[in-house]
């Protein structure tokens, strides 16, 4: 654990134009949340992506044929996959 996480809260200061800051504040207020706490819990949800992202992973030649023979089944055509596929994306309606 790191100094900065074992010695409580600090503070973190970003420079915003008003537009943005506008857009935060309307998304927060969406989900009835603070500026600040919206803020962080996206920069925090995108920086564990961003990490996840470069992690890299290593498995020997039996458990990655079985993983690339799963990737090359197709998905068995349920209900819900036809469902999934029929639907509009939300930026096509």
């Amino acid at each position: 654990m790191s100094n900065a996480q074992a010695s409580g809260p600090v503070s973190i200061n970003i420079r915003a134009r008003a537009k943005q800051r506008d857009l935060i504040d309307q998304a927060a207020g969406r989900l009835g949340r603070s500026r600040s706490d919206f803020t962080l819990e996206v920069s925090c949800r995108e920086a564990q992506d961003v990490l996840l992202d470069q992690a890299f992973f290593t498995v020997d030649s039996g458990t990655f044929a079985k993983f690339q023979k799963l990737l090359d089944q197709p998905l068995p055509p349920t209900d819900q996959l036809r469902r999934l596929l029929s639907t509009k994306a939300p930026w096509e309606k």
